[in-house]
Formats: C-alpha cells, structure tokens, sequence
C-alpha cells in the first residue's frame, strides 16, 4: 500500500494545550470530526500522527500540539481499578504513583509520554485529591499517594 506523509510543518491542523483541534479557520466545532481526529492518533518513532486509510492509499498526517497530543477525557471506576478514557478512546489504568502537577495542571505519565488531564477529566477524579501540610495527594483506596509538583526545570518536588 502507498503511504503519504505529510510533515507537521505542512499540516493545517493542530492541537491545543487543552485538547481541541484548531486549523486556520479557529477550534473545530463538529464533534463527529473531532472524535474521529481524536481516534485516528498514532505515534511511531517521529511523533504523533492522523493516520487514514483513503483509495488504496495510507496517509500520515504528523501534527503539531502545544503540550501533549494525549489527554484524559473521562475517568471511569470499576471493580478492577481506575481507569482513564483517554481522547483516542484508549483506556489505561490510573497508576497514581505515575501522576505529577505542572503548570496547574494534573499529569500522568504513560511510557515516555505525559497524559493531561482535561477538565472533564479532571472534575471526575477530583473528588479524590488531598491537599495536606503544602502538599498533593490523592486517595486510591485505602492508600494516598503523594502527587509531584513539577517546577518546570524537569525536577519534581514532592511532600
């Protein structure tokens, strides 16, 4: 099968630090669309990507994005566990040992990249954090688990 690949640079879309995909035009306003750039993500060893499959034809489209192409867009509780519903549909299990602040924003890490949890996201989970003595936490369980404020340098600071 032949593949198009379009470099983030020639791109006409991008995504914001909160989730939405924007081209020249402003946000995208179409939730089918959305969901179905949302679900095409990929990554490979160049970075994030809209991949489709059109007229015998496979075609890469790499993005660019303002902070993270993965975000946390619902959290659902079941008897197994935790588990975060991520804009690609994906869900993975809330590793809360993985979780850090930066910026005023909540974090986890997922491999070598970082999950931003978006305010739907955020609002369900909530319920769960602690703040105690200067400090982050958030409560799986019956154990709390201390949550890192990154200062920006790279190093975290935790309680």
């Amino acid at each position: 099968m032949e593949e198009i690949v379009i470099p983030k640079e020639e791109a006409v879309f991008w995504l914001d630090k909160n989730g939405r995909w924007h081209n020249r035009h402003g946000p995208f306003e179409h939730k089918k669309i959305i969901d179905y750039f949302h679900e095409s993500i990929r990554k490979d060893g160049h970075g994030f990507f809209l991949a489709q499959e059109l007229e015998g034809k496979r075609e890469k489209v790499y993005f660019p994005y303002e902070d993270t192409a993965l975000f946390v867009f619902d959290v659902v509780e079941e008897p197994q566990g935790i588990f975060l519903v991520l804009n690609t549909k994906k869900r993975v299990k809330l590793e809360p040992e993985k979780l850090f602040i930066e910026k005023d924003a909540l974090y986890m890490t997922l491999g070598q990249d970082r999950v931003k949890f978006v305010e739907s996201g955020l609002f369900k989970i909530s319920e769960r954090f602690l703040y105690e003595n200067g400090a982050y936490w958030i409560r799986v369980g019956k154990k709390k688990y201390p949550i890192p404020v990154r200062t920006g340098e790279g190093a975290p600071s935790s309680p």
